[in-house]
């Protein structure tokens, strides 16, 4: 067990916390949250963490708001506690699409955000798969980002892919498709995408060859699954044998998994940086990859003051 580590989980993701108190040998410290009549949330450390290295693990994952202020709450209240150092372990970091002026008198959410956490009392953030990687700027305090490509890579090696072939679904996540070609060895594709309003896209083109290949679409979320379903449409219909789609964070909002159980994909390939509790057992084309031993690691790592990067050369 690494001495002076404190784990503080709130009730965004009880399932992943513990998994990481099993990977590092260290019990989650006990909180008691309760709630006022009104809504109000009311939480109390129960355990001594003055001096302590305390990593507070919350996902801002739906109901979003709620965790928000829970890991706010969370963090003010271990700042008051004399805690050492204040890690906000954020496996999804919630409003990162929201991350510049798109239009008129519109906040950058993710920048609020960033301030809120600071000022709560966090002095560094780890998290996965940020929606945009210049959100890290948004910060103040040192922010360890994580690839969850890591696990996808690993289970994607491991599986039975025809000729692979790497799909970005719109032009911003070429980057991180290419990159995840070149370390499989496998060819890319871009689907050219126009995007009508938030939430609403309609595919285009498919730039590359993808026929007779398996086709692997590669996103950092799936939300409403509309862009994934119709980019697993348009490669069908170009000549893909399978179509498949790997994404770190599954939202999985509204209609998503019926789009998914009618949709070509053979199989939605995700990681449980959100819970997903009933989706699981709706949606039978979802496999769900944990990126506990990860996070552990990262964690472990940060207590010894000892390379993150290393974890991905």
């Amino acid at each position: 067990m690494p001495v002076g580590i404190k784990l503080v989980s709130g009730n965004a993701h009880k399932e992943l916390a513990s998994s990481i108190s099993s990977h590092l040998g260290v019990p989650l410290t006990d909180v008691a949250v309760t709630h006022f009549s009104d809504g109000e949330i009311m939480l109390q450390i129960n355990d001594n963490v003055r001096g302590a290295d305390v990593f507070v693990i919350q996902p801002t994952c739906p109901p979003v708001n709620e965790n928000i202020m829970e890991l706010l709450l969370m963090l003010d209240a271990l700042k008051r506690a004399s805690a050492g150092r204040i890690t906000a372990v954020m496996p999804y970091y919630g409003y990162a699409r929201q991350d510049r002026k798109v239009q008129p008198r519109v906040p950058i959410s993710s920048k609020l955000v960033a301030d809120l956490l600071t000022t709560a009392g966090a002095h560094r953030v780890l998290t996965m798969d940020l929606h945009a990687g210049q959100i890290q700027g948004f910060f103040n305090i040192p922010v360890d980002h994580l690839y969850g490509q890591a696990v996808l890579y690993d289970y994607i090696k491991r599986g039975k892919f025809q000729e692979p072939v790497i799909v970005s679904p719109d032009a911003g996540g070429v980057e991180r498709a290419r990159n995840f070609a070149k370390k499989l060895k496998a060819s890319l594709a871009i689907i050219d995408k126009r995007r009508q309003a938030a939430n609403i896209s309609e595919v285009m083109n498919v730039v590359g060859d993808v026929s007779g290949k398996d086709a692997v679409i590669l996103d950092d979320m799936i939300d409403t699954a509309g862009t994934i379903t119709q980019a697993a449409e348009a490669l069908k219909k170009k000549g893909a044998s399978r179509v498949y789609a790997a994404c770190s964070h599954a939202v999985l909002s509204g209609p998503a998994i019926d789009r998914v159980n009618k949709s070509a994909l053979e199989e939605l390939i995700v990681t449980d940086t959100i819970a997903l509790d009933s989706k699981r057992e709706l949606c039978s084309k979802l496999t769900i990859l944990s990126v506990a031993g990860l996070f552990a690691e990262a964690i472990r790592r940060i207590h010894e003051e000892s390379s993150i990067s290393s974890l991905f050369i």
